[in-house]
């Protein structure tokens, strides 16, 4: 039987692999990723807890669809950020962008 546990588990190591590749990578699109990877697991940490522990209703769910679509917008301004910067200098290293530097 699968328990509340057990989502948590899941969503703590999802939530860790994805806060590593954001530390960890200088490729733009791997920090889009982990990101929505650590967006997704918060997702199932809202919906788990709507399921076991929540009251009658869908408030996880809703919050996470909310969640979802705050994703798929940070994505769209993500991506083209980084085609941008991709024109300006032909690379997504994030170690080449320091134009925000003093």
């Amino acid at each position: 039987m699968i328990t509340l546990a057990h989502y948590m588990l899941l969503s703590a190591v999802l939530f860790a692999i994805g806060l590593f590749g954001v530390l960890s990578k200088k490729n733009a699109i791997t920090v889009l990723v982990s990101t929505e990877i650590m967006l997704n697991a918060v997702n199932l940490n809202l919906i788990a807890i709507n399921k076991y522990i929540g009251v009658d209703g869908f408030y996880g769910q809703l919050m996470a669809l909310f969640v979802i679509a705050v994703a798929a917008a940070e994505v769209g301004v993500g991506l083209g950020i980084v085609i941008s910067m991709y024109r300006n200098k032909e690379t997504i290293s994030l170690d080449e962008f320091n134009f925000l530097k003093w």
